[in-house]
């Protein structure tokens, strides 16, 4: 029966790679169609972390055709509960709940594990449901850490799963398009990409030591990250501001377009690394910059920039966010939507694709979720056969480590010298040994 459902599972699979953004066919509702493939012959997904993008996540899974949601797993009590409802809205089956998501991954009936928890939980969930032989649908970014990165590669080498990590825009169909004309000479030679990022983001405050609140398990929300005591300003988002389990605006948001620009510029590694910064806006715990450039330089002589400002908004070339490839043609500007912009020497705007994307009424809110889902069935193919991932987790390792370098810059105030050809800090022993892996948990340590 197992073997029976897993090869109706790759075939189909197959049936929805040629289906519309989304997964839906054009002449089917998400409904209609789903109710076509029966319950025991889709992917089961468990879910770890439904706060805001793990419930969207849910939602995003929950609609594919073939898949359905099997546990919903979160620390928060209340997040399961704002959860089920969404979910159940867009499948029929009734997802089993768990406060501790290892308990799914004993379950023989899960295939994948959805990893939405927060950053010093991605590559530790992930290596655990790669060890109990689950795929894993990652997040960015893929790790707290470097050494995390390498962890995740060593698990896929061992355990031979499936393991793509959530950097969505990898398959976004004109995203992709542009990429490709930087790769075929639209521009001429690329050799600078300008990536940012800006916000209005509110202080946090200093918080105060209080009790656990009754809906929270903060010892398992803690997991790999040695313990500290709860305060009142950690939960559910600022948690990100702390070295101790976030790692900023660089990696909470960095990470989509330094990928976007390691991808159009063909690079891995930098060959040197520096980072200017720090916390100007407001006095509070908030402790990664709210204010960061960060430079990649690179052997080929090319370079990346990231700009991070998340308490002010102003746009940096009409756009909150994206990146623009400078080459010696011309330019071309990818910014947060399913669109780009191609521009001579002179700002001349030579060619424009526009996001066409629409959004089904009854089924997601927004083009990007549709636009999200057919990542989605790229590691749903990958699962299937063996189909080549969008963001394997070699390459979001590689786009993850560019900023987690930065961070590394500018908590240590140094430019950093890297080896080209492994990503590692050269010269500089100090800042391998505090900050390229962290101190864990007794008995929490992640291990392949």
């Amino acid at each position: 029966m197992e073997e029976s459902r897993r090869n109706f599972i790759k075939k189909a699979v197959i049936g929805t790679t040629a289906m519309t953004f989304g997964g839906i066919l054009p002449s089917f509702s998400a409904k209609s169609y789903k109710n076509i493939i029966g319950a025991n012959e889709r992917i089961n997904i468990a879910m770890m972390g439904v706060n805001a993008r793990g419930k969207a996540l849910a939602n995003n899974f929950a609609l594919q055709p073939n898949s359905q949601i099997t546990y919903i797993c979160d620390v928060d009590s209340g997040a399961i509960n704002r959860c089920m409802p969404e979910v159940m809205k867009r499948q029929k089956h009734q997802p089993k709940t768990e406060g501790d998501f290892r308990r799914a991954l004993e379950d023989k009936d899960v295939d994948a594990l959805v990893v939405a928890a927060p950053d010093h939980w991605h590559a530790p969930a992930a290596i655990l449901a790669s060890s109990a032989g689950k795929h894993v649908y990652l997040e960015k970014p893929c790790s707290h850490n470097p050494h995390e990165g390498e962890l995740l590669i060593e698990a896929v080498k061992k355990y031979k799963n499936v393991i793509q990590m959530g950097n969505q825009r990898r398959s976004w169909p004109n995203v992709a398009a542009g990429i490709r004309e930087v790769h075929n000479g639209a521009i001429g030679k690329p050799y600078f990409a300008k990536t940012w990022y800006t916000n209005n983001r509110a202080p946090i405050g200093i918080g105060k030591e209080v009790a656990v609140p009754n809906w929270l398990n903060f010892d398992l929300w803690q997991g790999p990250a040695p313990r500290r005591a709860y305060k009142d300003n950690i939960l559910h988002y600022n948690w990100h501001w702390f070295w101790h389990w976030g790692t900023g605006e660089a990696l909470n948001n960095g990470t989509h377009f330094v990928d976007l620009a390691r991808w159009g510029l063909q690079v891995e590694y930098p060959t040197r690394v520096t980072s200017v910064g720090g916390r100007f806006a407001h006095k509070d715990d908030w402790q990664t910059p709210d204010t960061q450039t960060i430079g990649l330089e690179f052997g080929n002589n090319s370079m990346i920039t990231w700009e991070g400002r998340s308490c002010n908004g102003m746009k940096t070339d009409g756009a909150t966010v994206g990146v623009v490839f400078y080459g010696e043609k011309g330019s071309l500007q990818i910014n947060g939507d399913n669109a780009y912009q191609i521009f001579d020497l002179n700002s001349k705007l030579l060619k424009e694709v526009r996001d066409t994307t629409k959004v089904e009424a009854t089924s997601l809110t927004n083009p990007s979720q549709q636009l999200d889902a057919i990542h989605i069935q790229n590691f749903f193919s990958a699962i299937k056969d063996g189909s080549a991932l969008n963001s394997d987790i070699i390459g979001g390792h590689q786009s993850t480590l560019l900023v987690q370098l930065g961070n590394i810059a500018q908590r240590t105030g140094q430019a950093l010298d890297i080896d080209p050809k492994t990503g590692k800090i050269l010269n500089n022993k100090d800042a391998m040994n505090k900050y390229w892996k962290r101190e864990y948990q007794k008995g929490w340590e992640p291990r392949v």
